[in-house]
């Protein structure tokens, strides 16, 4: 059992008191447009399977128990706003959130929280690293140099809104949700996103995503997802070892 609301009280008492140390995972995720092919929830899907994924990896470890926490479900999503389905909320609702649902567990002795993420609106980011850091709690930052070098070169490249990078992840842990008809027909779209938007650019239709999504979706393959999951589910491992 890796979700933490699967749990009873008891259960959850028995964690604090027992000799594994507990680390709870905070998956968050944003519903917004990926392309004609993705789901609005690509982001959501991405970050609770790494979690998963980790929970899983370290089930057995005898000096850490892992729990993954409901997931975060909407961020701060307004660059994709001329698209139908977007949802965002403020930063202040999103900083609110993170940091009193991170309060009321670490009230209650667990103080090893990770939250990942899988949303990079910068706005996003900013909130999310500004709310983990007043919570006292562990952000899991895949945009940075040391992490980001990891990962793929479309991921590094910056063109991967529900490119190939993404697409790749959804199709490894639900292929169901991904139109991989339409995804075939898709032609690369080369952006640099945070290029575009440090030119000032501030919605995909500027940034020339007129069918939201950059990069290369026709490229997508289960295996890339799996073998993408293994790396993020290493630099989670890492992580969680790091604040166990």
């Amino acid at each position: 059992m890796t979700a933490f609301a699967d749990l009873t009280s008891p259960q959850v008492a028995e964690l604090l008191s027992g000799t594994r140390t507990p680390v709870l995972l905070l998956p968050v995720g944003a519903v917004e447009p990926h392309g004609p092919h993705g789901p609005l929830g690509t982001d959501e899907v991405i970050s609770a399977g790494m979690c998963g994924r980790a929970a899983e990896r370290l089930s057995g470890d005898p000096d850490v128990r892992v729990l993954v926490l409901p997931t975060l479900n909407y961020g701060v999503t307004r660059m994709g706003a001329a698209f139908p389905g977007a949802v965002t909320v403020s930063e202040s609702t999103l900083h609110a959130l993170v940091t009193e649902v991170c309060g009321a567990l670490v009230a209650q002795g667990f103080t090893r929280i990770v939250v990942v993420n899988n949303h990079f609106e910068p706005a996003h980011v900013t909130t999310l690293r500004k709310a983990a850091a007043e919570a006292g709690v562990t952000y899991l930052d895949l945009v940075r140099r040391h992490n980001a070098a990891r990962l793929t070169e479309e991921f590094r490249s910056g063109s991967c809104h529900a490119g190939r990078y993404e697409t790749s992840l959804v199709l490894a842990d639900r292929p169901d949700l991904v139109d991989t008809d339409t995804a075939a027909t898709l032609p690369p779209v080369p952006v640099d996103l945070p290029a575009a938007m440090a030119e000032g650019k501030a919605d995909f239709v500027a940034m020339g995503m007129d069918r939201a999504y950059c990069g290369d979706p026709a490229g997508a393959s289960v295996a890339e997802g799996q073998s993408t999951f293994d790396t993020l589910t290493d630099l989670l491992v890492e992580t969680i070892r790091g604040v166990a």
